[in-house]
């Protein structure tokens, strides 16, 4: 029997979230991100598009909106305004991080970047992870929608893609009135104890947990690599883009550069079209993007698979809400994971930091398996 596809997803700063779900056979596959003219539906898309990776499009045959739950996940908001990481990690069993393949992996992208070859290449890693406790997939998404009301979280399960676990900070595309909108969001940075605190109340604007961040010139430069690359691309498509920022954005116990720009398509151009050029974007990838791409594709050790691509709904009633899919989880079972992380390596990276701050966003999945109701 051919399991339900389905998506709940809760957008940021959202009390609400929505329930995409296709009662019969599997979802569409589709050949590139080019081929996403036209069509509606809930996107699923891999870093790398391939036959056992494919676009995937799961049709909304029944659609429902819920609140999402008023009660607050206590022991979780205690870690995070603890930030150590694995302060509640009883129901951890192990964890496997292959931390060799990870320096061979850095070694080859520096001696690149120090060379010339690449001016940026991102670098990822996953972390299989076992619990004492199973936990359910929809326990795990009301969770993620209570502590990280900042981020789109999205949970998605199909018979090909299997089912994924997401909390993410960074818009790919979103529309909406005529306008449309993606971000740079690049360089990371952990806050310090005295300014964590549950991810409460979810404010729009100015954050006050991310005042007095003093960034450095690796995170500004990478930022700014990213900004530059959207703002050429963009170029192709619009002739009324507006760029804002950077500013400083938190994302639940870590802060990034962003950047949001705002513009028009020109007549006669397609969606499909823009999202090809876009995807993946150095903030996942890196620059020269096809060389990086090749590179990452050919030689890194972690297989993405849908790590590092973007999913959300498309042209669902009149918007679209696409999402890089970063801080993630697949979830092979109620008891076994495999979490995701990935930083930007530019020529004066450090393997020690880079690795730390890896671990600091794969956080994000971790507090929710250790949390308590």
């Amino acid at each position: 029997m051919i399991m339900a596809s389905y998506a709940y997803y809760r957008l940021p700063y959202d009390d609400r979230y929505t329930v995409m779900e296709q009662t019969s056979g599997e979802p569409e596959r589709v050949d590139s991100c080019a081929g996403l003219d036209g069509r509606s539906g809930f996107v699923v898309a891999p870093f790398a598009v391939s036959a056992d990776c494919p676009v995937l499009l799961i049709r909304p045959d029944r659609i429902e909106c819920r609140s999402v739950p008023e009660d607050v996940c206590r022991t979780a908001g205690a870690d995070v305004a603890g930030g150590q990481a694995g302060t509640a990690a009883s129901n951890v069993l192990r964890v496997h991080a292959d931390r060799e393949s990870y320096s061979e992996d850095f070694a080859d992208c520096h001696s690149r970047l120090a060379s010339g070859e690449f001016r940026k290449i991102v670098l990822a890693r996953s972390e299989d992870v076992e619990t004492v406790e199973g936990v359910d997939a929809g326990a795990l998404f009301l969770r993620a929608c209570r502590m990280y009301p900042r981020m789109f979280v999205v949970l998605v399960s199909t018979p090909v893609c299997g089912t994924w676990l997401a909390a993410t900070p960074e818009v790919l595309l979103e529309s909406g009135g005529g306008r449309w909108h993606t971000i740079a969001l690049a360089g990371t940075m952990e806050l310090k104890d005295s300014q964590m605190g549950f991810d409460n109340p979810p404010l729009r604007q100015g954050d006050s947990s991310a005042d007095g961040i003093s960034w450095s010139t690796k995170n500004i430069k990478e930022q700014r690599y990213v900004a530059t690359y959207i703002a050429d691309r963009l170029a192709r498509f619009s002739t009324d883009c507006h760029e804002e920022g950077p500013r400083t954005a938190r994302a639940g116990n870590l802060v990034h550069l962003r950047s949001d720009f705002t513009f028009t398509l020109a007549d006669g151009l397609h969606t499909g079209s823009l999202i090809e050029t876009l995807h993946p974007t150095p903030a996942v990838c890196g620059l020269p993007k096809d060389a990086t791409f090749r590179h990452i594709v050919t030689n890194e050790h972690t297989r993405r698979s849908y790590y590092s691509g973007f999913m959300g709904p498309l042209n669902h009633d009149g918007y679209t809400r696409l999402y890089v899919s970063l801080r993630c989880m697949q979830i092979v079972d109620s008891r076994h994971y495999r979490l995701f992380a990935g930083g930007g390596l530019l020529k004066d990276s450090i393997e020690a930091q880079e690795w730390c701050e890896t671990e600091a966003k794969m956080e994000t999945m971790k507090r929710l398996l250790t949390a308590t109701e």
